[in-house]
C-alpha cells in the first residue's frame, strides 16, 4: 500500500471515528437532556390576587436580606430587571429579570415555579439556573420566606428588559451539565428545625444563623471556589468576587484590631464602622440593602458571626519597608486631604487613621488598589465617598503609595502591586 493510500486510510478511519465520537456524544447529551432538565411548571393564566400591606412590607423585608435587587440590577438599570454581568472564574453571567413582565420576567410564573428555582435552581419552563444564583443557600429558606418574596417581586411595576447572552465556553453553556454540580453541592429542601434546646439558649444567634447561611448567602462571596465552582469547606475563610477580595469572616475577633459584635452591627446597616472603616467593593450595595431592615436582623446575623471565631495562626514576622520619601509626597498630594491626622474628616467625623482600616490589614493588596483606581461613589445619605485616581496615578504611582500607607501602619509592603494594579486597571477597563 503507498504511503498516500496509508494516509487516506487513516484519515477515513479518523474520520469514521471522529463520526462515531459526535454521534455518542450526541447521544449522550440526548439523554442527559432527558434526564436532567424538570419539567415546565404551567404558565399563570392571571397574575396572582395583589397582596396586603402587611404582606408586602414582610416580603421586601426578605428580598432586602436576600440580596436580590444587588444581583439582578445592571448598572444604571432599572431595579429587578436583571442585566448585570457576574464575573466568575468560568465566564460572565448576567443576572435575570425578575420583574413580573410576562415575557422577560417572572409575570407568568406561578409559586410553584418560584419555589422550585429557589429551592433546586430550575426554571420555571424547566432549564438549568446557573449557580451565580445562589439557590444551594435559597434552598434553606422557609416556604414562608420565600411566599413572601415571590408576593413582593410579583407586585413590582413590570419591566420589559431581556438580558444579554451569557458569555460562557462551549461546554458551560450546555446546561444540563449543571445537573452533575447540583449532583455534588445541591441539598434541596429547607433547614431542619433546630432543637428545642438550641433556641432558647440564644433565639438571635439561631435567627442570625438563619440570615446568614440562607437568605445571606454569606458564604457564597465569603469563601473560595474550587475548579468547577463549588464552595470549599468548611466556609467563611475568605474568596474573591468581582475583582475584590472578600475577608475570612471567622477572624474578625482576633485580628489586629478586633471586631466587636456592636461594630459590626454598625457596620452590616451602614457600611460604615468607626473602628474599621467603610464597605467597598460588592459589600456596599450589601449594606444599602441591609439599611433598610430592622436593626434586630443586622443584630442577630452579627451575634452568630460572633460565634464562629476562630484564632489567627501567628504570622512570621516581616521586615518593614524604609523610609518611603516619594510615597510620602504622593500621599501629601493626593490623600492627606482627607486623610491625614488633621484632616477635616477626621477630625469632625471622628473616624479611626488610616492605619486602622481593615483594606490595610489586608494580605493582599487588591482591594488598596480596587479602591485607589475606582474610588467609593457618592450615595444619597451616606457620608462616606472617595474620588477614583486612576486617570491620575499610574501603577508604579499606586505601588509606591501602597509601600507608604503600609510602613505607616507598620506592616511590610505587599510584593506585585504594580502588576495587581496593572491587572485591575485593565479588567474595570477591558
Amino acid at each position: 500500500m503507498s504511503i498516500y493510500r496509508q494516509i487516506a486510510t487513516r484519515r477515513a478511519g479518523t474520520l469514521r471515528l471522529a463520526g462515531a465520537g459526535a454521534l455518542a456524544v450526541a447521544a449522550l447529551g440526548g439523554l442527559l437532556c432527558w434526564w436532567a432538565a424538570p419539567a415546565p411548571i404551567a404558565p399563570l393564566a392571571a397574575p396572582p390576587p395583589a397582596p396586603s400591606a402587611a404582606v408586602l412590607a414582610a416580603g421586601a423585608r426578605i428580598v432586602a436580606l436576600g440580596d436580590c435587587m444587588v444581583c439582578h440590577t445592571a448598572k444604571d438599570g432599572v431595579a429587578y430587571a436583571g442585566g448585570l454581568g457576574l464575573r466568575t472564574p468560568f465566564g460572565t453571567i448576567y443576572s435575570t429579570n425578575i420583574t413580573p413582565d410576562p415575557e422577560t420576567g417572572i409575570g407568568r410564573w406561578p409559586l410553584a415555579a418560584f419555589m422550585r428555582a429557589m429551592r433546586e435552581g430550575a426554571s420555571r419552563d424547566g432549564h438549568l439556573l446557573y449557580p451565580a444564583f445562589p439557590y444551594i443557600h435559597y434552598t434553606r429558606m422557609t416556604d414562608t420566606d420565600i411566599a413572601l418574596a415571590y408576593s413582593y417581586l410579583m407586585s413590582r411595576t413590570p419591566v420589559k428588559v431581556r438580558q444579554p447572552d451569557n458569555e460562557l465556553p462551549l461546554p458551560l453553556k450546555m446546561r444540563p451539565m449543571l445537573a452533575f454540580w447540583n449532583a455534588l453541592y445541591l441539598r434541596p429542601g429547607p433547614a431542619a428545625a433546630q432543637p428545642a434546646a438550641a433556641l432558647q439558649a440564644d433565639t438571635r444567634v439561631e435567627r442570625g444563623r438563619y440570615l446568614v447561611d440562607t437568605l445571606g448567602h454569606c458564604a457564597s462571596c465569603h469563601s473560595g471556589l474550587n475548579l468547577i465552582g463549588g464552595e470549599r469547606q468548611p466556609p467563611f475563610q475568605g474568596g474573591n468576587i468581582d475583582g475584590w477580595d472578600a475577608p475570612a469572616l471567622t477572624h474578625l475577633a482576633h485580628g489586629e484590631h478586633p471586631w466587636t459584635r456592636e461594630e459590626l452591627a454598625d457596620y452590616l446597616r451602614s457600611g460604615l464602622s468607626l473602628a474599621h472603616g467603610a464597605a467597598k467593593g460588592p459589600m456596599r450595595p450589601v449594606t444599602e440593602r441591609l439599611a433598610g431592615v430592622p436593626r434586630e436582623d443586622v443584630e442577630a446575623m452579627a451575634s452568630y458571626l460572633m460565634t464562629i471565631q476562630a484564632p489567627l495562626e501567628p504570622a512570621a514576622a516581616a521586615p518593614v519597608s524604609p523610609p518611603q520619601v516619594a510615597g510620602a509626597a504622593l500621599f501629601a498630594a493626593s490623600c492627606a486631604s482627607c486623610h491625614s491626622p488633621s484632616a477635616p474628616m477626621m477630625a469632625l467625623s471622628g473616624r479611626p487613621p488610616l492605619a486602622r482600616s481593615s483594606t490595610l490589614s489586608n494580605t493582599s493588596a487588591t482591594n488598596f488598589v480596587q479602591t485607589v483606581l475606582g474610588g467609593i461613589a457618592r450615595e444619597p445619605g451616606s457620608p462616606v465617598y472617595m474620588p477614583p485616581f486612576a486617570d491620575i496615578l499610574s501603577d508604579q504611582q499606586i505601588a509606591t503609595l501602597a509601600a507608604y500607607v503600609r510602613q505607616d501602619a507598620g506592616k511590610p509592603a505587599w510584593t506585585g502591586v504594580p502588576e495587581t494594579s496593572a491587572r485591575l486597571r485593565k479588567e474595570q477597563n477591558p
